[in-house]
């Protein structure tokens, strides 16, 4: 292009690309319009790494990574995508016949392949070593399932009739196309072991993960995401009502600092509990005789399960159950009428088909069939001619008591950890495959010895001046004042049927809230019950006539309630008690389902919460007292806000429900230890946060303005000069989604306003050998492993504009898990994101559908994102406060 006169001329050829040389594939996104003189945005990339850190005595650890080794090679991963066809060009819908087909080509054109294998993630990709032809053509054979009796077909319960038919194997004919995508270099996996990764060695390690997946799916694993889970009743923990915890294994492969590693780790899943649908259906309902079960529950708890009949070894899907008993509900059979070869169809009753006509002897004639088939086609079998297949997932809430059951029987001793991990990868036999045969990787059979450091404990401050180290990781209360208390008075205690010494319980509360620094009434009122004849009636209705009770007590209007609940504290009341308490009415509340016998260490941890509820605080570090803060000097000496960030989503089976997004931010600064939460919904399962920066004309009415607001009027109308933000919940893959999308909101935002001795110690802080090879990242066990085996956590640096040293940093997150007011111990993740899971999880059971108005305004401007559910407005009581607590 010549610019003098606008003409143009051909330009020659580019040259020719070296042979071991891959093109990189051009991105298809359209470049962002900009106004003129404004210069595109760059795209962030996580922090890099600034040193490793030095402080802390240094400790030998045994961490879960396998040391991979890998030759360096010029082979490729070839990348296909799967289309799949029938014979007659139909597209073939259905992950499972795809793998099939697959499996089915090797065996097919083994000697045309040359053993060259597979690696397919169960969607449209896959990879080989090799280079594959474009088409194959499969023939699949396999056994016809015959219908067990159905609507207008005619045929029988488990395929047979007066009239037998023989049902032969099937033979179906496959076309697969496979569309060549990219070539990828198994080079890229050692270059991202230097910290030069690219688009080719995300890719590579991609590669490796659905090569693991396929492994484990060839030995008949369930697999959830790069966890597996195998068939074998030694990995079960029976947690009663049908359900069974299983433990798994997940497996991924790391590029770390020391090179490519296998991490390792147990997982856990709920799982339907294999066998008889009746033992099912018994344990699920807690019933002792298949005649006291509600059949509208068992429809749905067994609405799409996989069964297998004592008929066959054919599986179905559960469709759901007959509405007749079984010796009522009739299906048409086809019969032979005589010798002439001529049919007629009769109407029979499916238990009188299976006694007679099959001879099977069957105990119940009173149950309902189970439908196997379709609305308009069923397909029927008896109840206990059916079992429940195993490794299929149980989606519903756990109860308390089942969760409590899975914690108690998952707990494992370090040493038992190591053993059963080691054991795992044993068994896996990752070795075999051939896949990674074929690239030459070795996995070591030992644990990775690593070099931790443990950070000193910071000092604490309590009342009356009183200055203490925790010790591993721990502090007692108990004797000590509070170092800010609140008062409690105009207050009440609400009961509904706790069964306890209530006025007991009162009485000792008060003797220790003195003790502790707390100014306290007695209540103004006697125990307010609940009438025997509400507690019938939904829950809703029950906490209304509550409040119509606290109501009718002079002088009402309460400033704080004390509800003791039934059973546990996460029952149907908690919710709706929380909505009308918090959202309708202003007033604090503890909810509590004291034991029978209540201790002195019982009512301090609830004093604990109260007191930092009604705006108190029990301890802070000592060095938040200070003018300059020598410990935390970068936060000390600016005015800094501590934001914590997560997103809260529905149970599994509840995913039409909103997820719950919270903000907490810190206030009173200089201090980092009190904590306000800004809560909204979003459209379900939507991870990255939606409402941080909402502008409306001249207004913002995002989240994070909320948090700038009462940063600024609770600090004596200081800006903050800082912002320090953890956020959780969010994988490694989208973390450049979170410092491209959620953090140019916030920018946005901020411009708009113009006992076990083989635990490691708490305070262990490991940066190097394990974590990335390049960016900034550490694990950090900040608490005492008391039971089982301690966790890390891992915290990663996405953005830093502050200067963080890796000292600085890990001494400033270290002593965030010393500020969590609800505890005496130290936490295992810092104090702003556990405020945000308990903010976000505590508004979350309080948004109901059926008693959500379209007129309810979210707390902080009353919008939300698309599909979402607005939440009730905190009322302006508790709005500030540390409700969450």
């Amino acid at each position: 292009m010549n610019p003098s006169d606008g003409g143009s001329e051909e330009l020659p050829p580019p040259p020719a690309l070296p042979p071991d040389m891959v093109p990189i594939k051009a991105e298809e996104d359209v470049a962002e319009e900009l106004p003129p003189n404004k210069p595109a945005k760059t795209k962030r990339l996580p922090k890099a790494r600034p040193g490793l850190g030095k402080r802390g005595q240094t400790i030998q650890l045994l961490a879960n990574h396998y040391k991979v080794s890998m030759r360096s090679s010029n082979d490729f991963f070839h990348h296909y995508h799967v289309n799949l066809k029938y014979g007659d060009d139909q597209p073939v819908v259905g992950k499972e016949i795809v793998r099939k087909v697959l499996d089915k080509l090797q065996h097919m054109y083994r000697s045309e392949l040359a053993n060259n294998e597979f690696a397919y993630d169960g969607e449209k990709s896959l990879f080989t070593i090799e280079p594959l032809y474009n088409e194959f053509t499969v023939v699949l054979e396999d056994i016809g399932r015959g219908k067990c009796s159905g609507g207008n077909s005619g045929s029988s319960p488990g395929g047979s009739d007066t009239k037998r038919v023989k049902r032969s194997y099937q033979t179906k004919i496959f076309k697969v196309e496979l569309c060549f995508v990219a070539k990828i270099p198994t080079a890229a996996i050692t270059q991202a072991l230097r910290g030069q990764e690219s688009e080719n060695s995300l890719e590579a390690l991609r590669v490796l993960h659905i090569i693991l997946r396929q492994h484990s799916a060839k030995q008949g694993c369930l697999l959830l995401r790069q966890s597996f889970f195998h068939n074998n009743p030694r990995n079960f923990l029976d947690l009663k009502g049908g359900v069974v915890g299983c433990r798994g294994f997940h497996s991924s492969f790391r590029g770390t600092q020391s090179g490519l590693s296998l991490n390792i780790d147990v997982s856990t899943t709920m799982l339907v509990k294999p066998g008889p649908v009746i033992d099912f259906l018994l344990a699920n309902q807690m019933v002792d005789h298949p005649n006291r079960i509600d059949w509208s529950k068992a429809k749905r708890a067994l609405k799409n399960l996989r069964i297998k009949t004592t008929l066959s070894n054919s599986e179905f899907k559960i469709f759901g159950l007959s509405e007749k008993k079984s010796n009522e509900q009739t299906f048409p059979l086809r019969r032979r009428d005589g010798d002439n070869g001529d049919t007629n169809t009769v109407e029979i009753k499916v238990y009188e088909y299976f006694v007679h006509n099959r001879g099977i002897g069957l105990r119940y004639s009173d149950l309902p069939c189970i439908n196997a088939g379709r609305r308009n086609r069923p397909t029927y079998f008896p109840l206990e001619l059916c079992e429940l297949v195993p490794l299929q997932r149980y989606t519903k809430d756990l109860s308390i008591l089942q969760r409590s059951s899975l914690v108690e029987k998952s707990r494992q001793k370090p040493h038992e950890r190591m053993s059963i991990l080691n054991d795992a990868l044993k068994r896996s036999n990752y070795e075999s495959d051939p896949m990674l045969k074929a690239c030459d990787i070795s996995i070591a059979r030992h644990f990775t010895q690593i070099e931790g450091r443990v950070l000193p404990a910071p000092k604490l401050k309590a009342g009356n001046g009183e200055e203490f180290f925790p010790r591993n990781g721990r502090w007692n209360l108990s004797k000590k004042r509070l170092i800010q208390t609140c008062s409690v008075n105009k207050w009440a205690v609400v009961n509904f049927s706790a069964e306890c010494d209530v006025h007991g319980l009162v009485r000792d509360l008060i003797r220790i809230a003195t003790e502790m620094g707390i100014k306290i009434e007695y209540p103004y009122c006697d125990v307010i019950e609940e009438s025997p004849s509400a507690r019938r009636a939904p829950a809703s209705r029950r906490v209304d006539e509550m409040f119509a009770k606290i109501n009718s007590n002079p002088p009402g209007d309460p400033k704080f309630l004390l509800c003791l609940l039934p059973d546990r504290k996460n029952c149907e009341i908690y919710g709706p008690w929380k909505r009308k308490c918090l959202a309708e009415c202003g007033i604090f509340t503890q909810c509590l389902a004291p034991p029978r016998k209540v201790n002195d260490q019982y009512l301090i941890n609830v004093l604990l919460k109260i007191n930092a509820k009604l705006g108190g605080l029990n301890t802070l570090l000592q060095c938040e007292l200070s003018p300059a803060p020598a410990v935390l000097p970068i936060v000390g000496k600016l005015p800094t806000i501590i934001l914590g960030m997560n997103v809260s989503h529905g149970q599994p089976g509840q995913s039409d429900r909103p997820s719950t997004a919270a903000v907490v931010n810190s206030r009173q600064w200089p201090l980092i230890s009190k904590y306000r939460a800004t809560v909204h919904t979003q459209s379900p399962k939507l991870e990255m946060m939606s409402s941080l920066f909402e502008p409306r004309g001249k207004k913002d009415d995002g989240l994070i303005r909320e948090s700038l607001i009462d940063f600024y009027s609770s600090s004596g109308n200081r800006k903050p000069e800082q912002i320090i933000i953890f956020r959780d919940g969010v994988s490694e893959s989208q973390f450049t989604q979170v410092i491209n999308i959620e953090l140019e909101q916030i920018i946005e935002a901020c411009k708009f306003r113009t006992e076990s001795p083989n635990n490691v110690p708490p305070g262990t802080v490991v940066d190097k050998e394990v974590c990335h090879p390049k960016n900034f990242d550490f694990y950090m066990c900040a608490h005492a492993g008391m039971i089982g085996t301690s966790r890390p956590t891992h915290y990663h640096v996405l953005h830093d504009e502050i200067g963080f040293s890796a000292d600085e940093l890990q001494e400033f997150v270290h002593s965030l898990s010393y500020v969590y007011q609800r505890s005496t111990t130290a936490i295992s993740v810092v104090a702003p994101i556990m405020y945000a899971h308990l903010a976000a999880a505590q508004v979350g059971a309080f948004v109901k559908f059926e008693d959500m108005s379209a007129a309810s305004s979210s707390q902080g401007g009353g919008h939300t994102s698309a599909g979402s559910i607005p939440v009730p407005e905190l009322h302006k009581n508790v709005r500030t406060s540390m409700f969450f607590c």
